[in-house]
């Protein structure tokens, strides 16, 4: 174990598994459009400009998040909302990398 894992700075392949295993919700915040031309199976489609006002049905899952896009800008964005909401949340970035890890 390294210094940065003690400290909990492990991969993000290693939150992504621990959110996982914890039966994390994910979602993808892309647009119905680009959701439709492929996701990770069992996502969730929110689109970011949907989120705010889906945080408190979110929330009430009572599961760790994980949302990720295509590039990992508008997750960033979903994830902070989804924080701000107190919900456990990790930004999985976009849908390739994300992909990769699971």
């Amino acid at each position: 174990m390294g210094l940065l894992d003690m400290l909990g700075f492990g991969s993000k392949t290693e939150n992504v598994k621990d959110f996982v295993d914890r039966g994390a919700v994910i979602i993808d915040v892309r647009t119905v459009g680009e959701f439709q031309q492929g996701h990770i199976k069992g996502a969730k489609n929110i689109p970011l400009d949907m989120i705010f006002s889906k945080a408190a049905e979110i929330k009430k899952m009572n599961k760790p998040v994980i949302v990720y896009c295509r590039s990992g800008m508008r997750s960033s964005q979903a994830a902070s909302v989804l924080k701000n909401s107190g919900i456990e949340v990790m930004n999985g970035g976009g849908y390739e990398s994300l992909a990769s890890k699971l």
